[in-house]
């Protein structure tokens, strides 16, 4: 059996996370998409949830996050929200919904907020985005950033590939990162990047930043939970590690099932009224 390492019942806030940095501390984070993964991720003493627009992949099917709508992602946050007790509870804002001006980014957030009762935002972009970044932290709702490799923008890269390998990527990066942090971001992940720049980073900065494909010497890691459970089996890049094996678990479960129905042997008399 695992070893929980959490006793520590208290709420996860933003300035909790900011405090396990400074203690050295590492902060722990998986996506989540519904009530039951949620209550489950939750209750095994995670740090962090991410309501991840990733759901426009594992959820619905889709090959990007772009079509992932505002309306959909409240759904899936609320969801979660329903679950949770202790971690920090952070909702993905979708494509366009905060990148046209700053009005319609902080009527967006608001709403995400309010029908969701999540505790923070995180958006993808660096100084393109810092209009919204500062309107929506002057709303009063905490903001968490994103650079390196952000999905939202796949049409323009062109690819999943490592980001920020040459010189004038890593430097913007870093300059971005900083402008963030500036802005009054809580937190930054960075995704898909060369470990030693994502070092620098978190090196540079006061506020944690949580990797995903940026190698260990960043102040936390996230995953997609259906990754690292093992639920994909289509998904497999460097950085990501299988804690289990779920897909071939459910399947093995599903046939003895149809097994069982088939052969007359479910439901037995102690399963019947």
């Amino acid at each position: 059996m695992a070893q929980y390492l959490c006793s520590d019942t208290r709420k996860v806030t933003t300035l909790r996370l900011i405090e396990m940095k400074k203690n050295g501390e590492k902060i722990s984070m998986l996506t989540a998409y519904d009530y039951t993964t949620a209550k489950i991720l939750d209750g095994a003493g995670l740090d962090a949830i991410l309501v991840g627009d990733s759901a426009s992949n594992v959820m619905v099917g889709y090959t990007t996050t772009v079509p992932m709508t505002l309306d959909k992602m409240i759904i899936y946050a609320a969801s979660v929200v329903r679950g949770v007790k202790r971690a920090l509870v952070v909702v993905d804002m979708p494509f366009g919904t905060y990148q046209v001006d700053e009005v319609t980014a902080v009527t967006n957030a608001i709403k995400i907020m309010q029908e969701t009762g999540a505790d923070a935002l995180k958006l993808e972009g660096g100084e393109e985005i810092l209009p919204m970044v500062k309107k929506i932290i002057a709303a009063g709702i905490p903001i968490m950033g994103h650079l390196g490799l952000t999905p939202q923008s796949i049409n323009a890269f062109g690819t999943y590939a490592v980001r920020a390998k040459d010189e004038a990527e890593a430097a913007k990066l870093v300059r971005d990162a900083h402008l963030l942090e500036e802005a009054g971001c809580f937190a930054i992940v960075l995704e898909k990047i060369p470990a030693t720049l994502a070092e620098r980073v978190a090196s540079e900065l006061k506020i944690p930043i949580i990797g995903i494909g940026a190698g260990n010497k960043v102040d936390g890691q996230v995953l997609v939970y259906t990754d690292m459970l093992g639920l994909s089996k289509d998904f497999a890049p460097r950085f990501l590690r299988r804690y289990a094996d779920l897909h071939t678990v459910i399947t093995d479960a599903v046939g003895q099932y149809i097994t069982d129905v088939k052969q007359g042997d479910f439901p037995n008399e102690k399963e019947q009224y």
